[in-house]
């Protein structure tokens, strides 16, 4: 089981309890997707919910005790109840996921317990996906290259990005996706050039780029993907831009594979792009996906972890020129024994115009 891997990394720290309160991590150990506070001992997990989620608790989660919270009952003290009863005095939490003023509800409960942190050992073990997993992300790029497609054939100029986005979301949602991965970017002209773009009323004109960057889900499992296409004929600056970011990603992917440290693998394409727009490439060359969007291992200029099978990053290098526009293209990398998949199918090769 997931958690008794957690509870092995602990016991040889000396702890032998955990209480996991970020959403990610108890879906991840329990399967249970509803609000609460899982607390793991050995041998045990036991989900703290009110009303609302109990029964949702022993559909989603049938191996995992429920305690009822609320009405007189609260988490704090039913966790301090039972690490008395198991002569515990120390408990892991997640200090990243929790507010001041929630620690120190749960320090005044329990005064004399040691609270040390889980320093992201959730997220660690979380980094190497198994079959399962991985069919989930294939299944959530496989909806998110559907919509896109979708979005190929509605698309037009004199569309807002708030409409584009509308229309993309709906797409995702219409092939089956659980939600959206993150909030959805449509920017369009000038607007490209900002990497993360609030789709606004901004109307999409003949001659502009428009870069999309969406993720549908699937079984609680993000994808993440980046296209740019154009509408109309665009300029022949543009179109560099296009084919230097492509050739950029092209020669990053290239160098993917088991035992390739992620921080050389960013300074491939920054490498190249800088040689040719200086300064326009400035956020992380990828990132994890999982159960949350942004996971590690991350391609970074900082992150010297070696990519091994099981690991899933993007890989999306992107220029960004105020005054003149943007653009990105991402893709996925699912790290097998000799190379990766990439899930994500929607064309890139030749730049899109959409007249």
């Amino acid at each position: 089981m997931r958690s008794d891997r957690l509870m092995e990394l602990l016991a040889g720290e000396g702890i032998r309890a955990a209480l996991i309160t970020k959403p990610e991590n108890m879906r991840y150990f329990t399967g249970y997707t509803g609000e609460g506070d899982l607390l793991l001992l050995p041998g045990r997990k036991i989900v703290l919910t009110d009303f609302r989620y109990v029964e949702q608790v022993e559909k989603q989660a049938p191996d995992c005790e429920c305690i009822r919270t609320r009405g007189g009952v609260r988490p704090e003290e039913e966790v301090a109840k039972l690490l008395k009863e198991n002569g515990l005095d120390a408990i892991a939490y997640e200090p990243y996921q929790m507010t001041v003023a929630a620690f120190d509800a749960w320090k005044a409960e329990m005064p004399s317990v040691r609270f040390v942190s889980l320093e992201n050992k959730p997220e660690k073990l979380r980094q190497i996906k198994d079959k399962g997993e991985i069919e989930s992300i294939c299944r959530a790029a496989e909806i998110a290259c559907g919509a896109f497609d979708d979005v190929l054939g509605w698309a037009k100029p004199g569309m807002t990005e708030k409409e584009v986005r509308a229309y993309l979301d709906y797409a995702m949602f219409r092939r089956g996706s659980e939600g959206n991965a993150f909030s959805t970017i449509a920017a369009a002209g000038l607007n490209g050039s900002m990497p993360h773009a609030v789709p606004s009323d901004h109307v999409i004109q003949k001659g502009e780029l428009l870069t999309l960057d969406f993720g549908a889900k699937a079984n609680g499992y993000c994808c993440d993907m980046t296209r740019t296409i154009a509408f109309g004929k665009v300029s022949d600056e543009l179109k560099d831009i296009y084919y230097a970011v492509l050739e950029a990603q092209k020669r990053a992917l290239d160098a993917v594979k088991p035992g390739a440290c992620c921080r050389d693998i960013d300074a491939i394409a920054r490498e190249y792009l800088e040689a040719r727009y200086p300064g326009a490439f400035g956020h992380s060359l990828g990132h994890g996906v999982g159960l949350f969007i942004h996971e590690t291992p991350g391609l970074s200029t900082r992150d010297e972890t070696l990519l091994v099978p099981g690991h899933v990053v993007t890989v999306e290098p992107g220029v960004y020129i105020p005054g003149v526009g943007g653009c990105r293209i991402e893709d996925m990398a699912l790290i097998t024994e000799d190379g990766f998949i990439d899930p994500i199918t929607a064309p890139k090769e030749e730049l899109i115009q959409i007249d």
